[in-house]
């Protein structure tokens, strides 16, 4: 693989001060042996500080990571309601319906391999205005152990996949539960995606009460605010309700309160 392709990503500071330490440690040791425990004592810090920043979903130590919109968006009262895991066929058509309802405008983070068996379901979002963004393309949980030829590939393939059932290539991507590692940045950088994480989430995966999911997204609720949200994998009410359809309703009703309106992430950095 060639790294040429690479040249024009700019490691962060944390990325280019853990560069220094890793050779400056090496170089110590082969001058003075006996420094070894020190040496391998700051090797394992700084490798526990970047697995840190890959496992922490809001971190942009490792790399550019939106956690709200541009100050441009917020200035003009915009917010973002972010949807991860679908299409799925049974709520995604409920949840573009209530949007549709309030107007509202979403950005559907979309497993590409499900993207493959709801084409139509998923063209359905784009022809209602909203956006299909990249959550990989099988959503497994092995990727914050991927080199750079493991997240190319499996971005670049998620791309394709839903550049071709959509017609739009994605511009941002979202990994599965918000984890990576330090070399998931240049290979962004390489297919031009940025990352997107969220302000705040509901854990509506695993919350089954609506009334907790919705005060965890209301929480001082402000413009620039990305709210994370799920239309698959989503957790059941005690009525077997997907708690997403429950929660948009009186979520949407509060944006429109707060005087504010929703965008999707590419509205927000087209108008930038």
């Amino acid at each position: 693989m060639s790294f040429s392709a690479y040249r024009n990503w700019q490691p962060t500071a944390l990325m280019k001060v853990s560069f220094m330490l890793t050779v400056a440690a090496a170089v110590a040791i082969a001058i003075q042996p006996d420094v070894w425990p020190w040496a391998l004592t700051i090797i394992v810090a700084d490798q526990l500080l970047l697995a840190f920043a890959g496992l922490w979903p809001r971190c942009a130590w490792a790399g550019s990571n939106w956690t709200a919109l541009p100050p441009a968006a917020a200035a003009r009262g915009e917010i973002a309601i972010t949807i991860d895991d679908g299409p799925d066929p049974d709520i995604t058509p409920v949840v573009l319906d209530l949007l549709d309802s309030y107007n509202a405008k979403a950005t559907f983070f979309c497993i590409a391999a499900k993207a493959q068996l709801y084409p139509d379901l998923c063209r359905d979002i784009v022809k209602r205005g909203h956006t299909v963004e990249n959550h990989s393309m099988r959503h497994q949980y092995h990727l914050p152990f991927l080199l750079l030829k493991g997240w190319l590939a499996e971005l670049n393939a998620a791309q394709d996949a839903l550049t071709e059932v959509t017609g739009i290539r994605p511009r941002f991507f979202r990994p599965p539960v918000g984890l990576r590692n330090p070399f998931l940045d240049p290979v962004l950088n390489r297919l031009d995606l940025q990352l997107a994480s969220w302000t705040r989430r509901g854990f509506d995966t695993v919350e089954r009460n609506p009334q907790v999911v919705l005060t965890k997204l209301l929480k001082d609720l402000k413009a620039g605010d990305i709210l994370l949200l799920h239309d698959s994998n989503a957790a059941r009410t005690n009525t077997g309700q997907p708690v997403i359809l429950e929660v948009l309703p009186p979520l949407l009703d509060a944006i429109a309160a707060a005087n504010l309106h929703t965008v999707t992430l590419s509205e927000s950095v087209d108008r930038y």
